[in-house]
């Protein structure tokens, strides 16, 4: 069984960067799609980018398309969310979650690995 451990999350101001780090530990990180959920203080968690085993055509909402670049590095079994330009918005508990499979999908259902949370809090 892969295990997740999020790390990276903190305090930024708007316009800033932060970069989210999901290493993954168990089993063989090999075949898993990973991607990023968020949920913000009273709303419910939301799929934010996902990117399979290939690293090919990640999937990203669209309201962090050209600022949230996903990534992963097989040989580190870790995944990553490099987050620019953010905005309060932005702000919530990020989550990094697994799934077998090649395919990503945006449904958080589908994903039955997760790890215990980074909160990014972006200040006005």
């Amino acid at each position: 069984q892969v295990q997740l451990v999020e790390s990276g999350g903190g305090l930024v101001q708007a316009g800033g960067s932060l970069r989210l780090s999901c290493a993954a530990s168990g089993r063989t990180f090999s075949g898993y799609t990973m991607a990023w959920f968020r949920q913000a203080p009273g709303k419910e968690r939301r799929f934010v980018a996902a990117i399979n085993w290939s690293g090919v055509n990640p999937d990203y909402r669209d309201s962090v398309k050209g600022r949230f670049t996903i990534s992963r590095d097989n040989a580190k079994n870790t995944v990553y969310l490099r987050m620019n330009s953010l905005k309060p918005e932005d702000t919530a508990v990020y989550y990094c979650a697994a799934k077998a499979g090649m395919v990503p999908t945006t449904t958080q259902n589908e994903y039955d690995i997760w790890g215990q949370g980074t909160q990014v809090t972006v200040s006005s």
